[in-house]
């Protein structure tokens, strides 16, 4: 007699971010009925400011990683139809004709430059110059992974056949497909992002990264599209059953908009990772800077604005490692997690940290914030412990993507009427909180931690037609657990010192970080030398 299937159908997500890889088992009511997180080592550095990894290590980790989900007997694999795969952004593998990698992958958080050589020609340089857009174009040529293999190893780039961010490589290790989403095409590639697909032969992009061709790249389709099918193989591998759909999604910051349930101008994701960002869906083109284009949606011809502090809530892992070793000490012992103890740290603080007020440029950017950025503290006093600290970085952070809401409802000429909040720092109550009061509108966190994996499973579901469009799949599969209102005095409160403090810091201190710039060198000048 056959086993009775007391499992919902559901789909298998993979969400491999940069602490981590995930695989989750998720029904289309949105609840998660299975996940198995693996804790990764994001790079190794072999040199000053390289971060890479060997692209093997990340699939035997993916490998490791689905079969202990499948470990578990009481799942039944006839339920699961389809797989879904979300990853962090501008990962880059260079793979031979075998489908070998033929170096480490260069990972997001890499530091090197390569040279911008003879491009632009000297008619092009005072064009771009005149409306402000050579340094954008010289950064872009310096940071393309292409660019700078091909000049330092050019016996790696001869024998290159495929150049693949590390979603394009996971959907071929799984499907033997050499195919990935657009959703997924945030770097430094002939990508046009107004009409999400490979640049036209016109383009100039293909100027800046003269070593990159056209064959050289994955086939695009768009989420909830057709990618390929388990094969026997990766099933072998990984666990997974044989012949299943795998169903285009996004990139992890996508998914994450997807999975919070925002789909229009006028909801705000905020995402609280190692990068912090502020994201809206829209159905239109829209730069919030200047020549930096809005990123492709994990719905189908959309976009997502994105305004993007760099080190994010990596600045909390910053300030564990170098100031909160008695409170890891203690976590250990009381068996919890130490942001556990920071946030408890943290609310312990009035609001506003009795005016220390935080600058979180810890990394520089290339426009807003300007290249020669950097991060301050200022406001301190006697009566200031490291807990003020704390909670000054979490203001900080939040000032910083409030300034980005700003700038997105200018460009986007809608308000945001709502917030929701995703990533690890959502799960702190004070974070959570101080956002309500600084935006001054109510902060709401989704059902579910996971909303990149979620995210995914929703492009599957459409994919598959079990719902018609991601309307109603976000009806069904998102909500809101919790909402943090504002509270009215202390909005008032950061009100002043957004409009009078923070607002004023960075054009105040930009001369001073110029000066520093041009004393020490750092962050470096970009020029045609490189």
């Amino acid at each position: 007699m056959a086993k009775k299937n007391t499992w919902e159908d559901c789909v298998l997500a993979i969400d491999a971010g940069t602490q981590s890889i995930r695989a989750a088992l998720i029904d289309f009511n949105g609840n998660i009925k299975k996940i198995v997180k693996t804790e990764i080592e994001p790079y190794f550095s072999v040199q000053l400011g390289w971060a890479e990894q060997n692209p093997d290590y990340f699939w035997k980790t993916l490998c490791a990683t689905s079969k202990k989900l499948f470990s578990d007997k009481s799942i039944q694999k006839d339920s699961i139809k389809a797989v879904s795969l979300t990853t962090q952004r501008n990962t880059m593998i260079n793979l031979d004709k075998d489908g070998k990698p033929l170096r480490p992958a260069i990972i997001w958080l890499d530091r090197r430059k390569a040279k911008a050589e003879n491009w632009p020609p000297a008619y092009l340089k005072y064009i771009l110059k005149a409306i402000n857009m050579y340094d954008t174009a010289i950064y872009t040529i310096m940071e393309c992974e292409a660019n700078w293999i091909a000049q330092n190893q050019p016996e790696i780039w001869d024998r290159t056949y495929k150049f693949l961010f590390l979603s394009g490589y996971f959907t071929y290790k799984l499907t033997g497909e050499f195919t990935d989403s657009t959703g997924n095409q945030v770097g430094y590639v002939p990508f046009d992002f107004k009409k999400q697909e490979w640049s036209k032969d016109s383009d100039f992009k293909w100027k800046m990264f003269p070593y990159i061709t056209r064959d050289r790249l994955a086939t695009l389709v768009k989420p909830s599209e057709f990618l390929g099918a388990i094969s026997k193989k990766a099933s072998k591998e990984t666990g997974i059953p044989e012949g299943l759909p795998v169903i285009a999604a996004a990139a992890d910051k996508a998914c994450e908009v997807l999975g919070s349930g925002c789909l229009s101008p006028d909801i705000a994701c905020l995402s609280f990772g190692t990068t912090a960002t502020i994201e809206t869906t829209n159905s239109k083109y829209v730069e919030i800077i200047p020549f930096l284009p809005p990123y492709p949606s994990a719905v189908p011809g959309a976009y997502n604005t994105e305004v993007m502090i760099y080190r994010g809530y990596w600045m909390v892992s910053w300030f564990k490692n170098e100031f909160a070793h008695n409170e890891m000490v203690l976590a250990q012992k009381k068996c919890i997690p130490v942001e556990v103890l920071l946030d408890d740290m943290a609310c312990c603080v009035p609001p506003g940290s009795m005016g220390l007020m935080l600058q979180p440029f810890w990394s520089p950017g290339v426009k807003v914030p300007g290249p020669e950025a950097k991060g301050a503290i200022i406001g301190f006093g006697d009566v200031h412990t490291k807990a003020h600290v704390y909670r000054a970085i979490l203001e900080g952070l939040s000032y910083a993507l409030k300034e980005g809401a700003i700038r997105t409802e200018k460009r986007n000429k809608i308000k945001i009427e709502k917030l929701r909040v995703s990533g690890g720092g959502s799960q702190s109550r004070c974070a959570m909180q101080l956002t309500a009061d600084i935006f001054n509108l109510p902060a709401e966190r989704p059902h579910t931690y996971e909303t990149s994996a979620l995210g995914a499973a929703i492009d599957a579901a459409v994919g598959i037609k079990v719902f018609s469009d991601f309307k109603s799949a976000v009806q069904s599969m998102t909500r809101v657990a919790d909402i943090f209102e504002p509270d009215k005095k202390n909005s008032k409160l950061y009100g002043d010192l957004f409009e009078n403090v923070y607002m004023k810091l960075y054009n105040k201190l930009k001369p001073l970080y110029e000066e520093i710039r041009e004393v020490t060198g750092y962050p470096p000048f970009y020029s045609n030398e490189g």
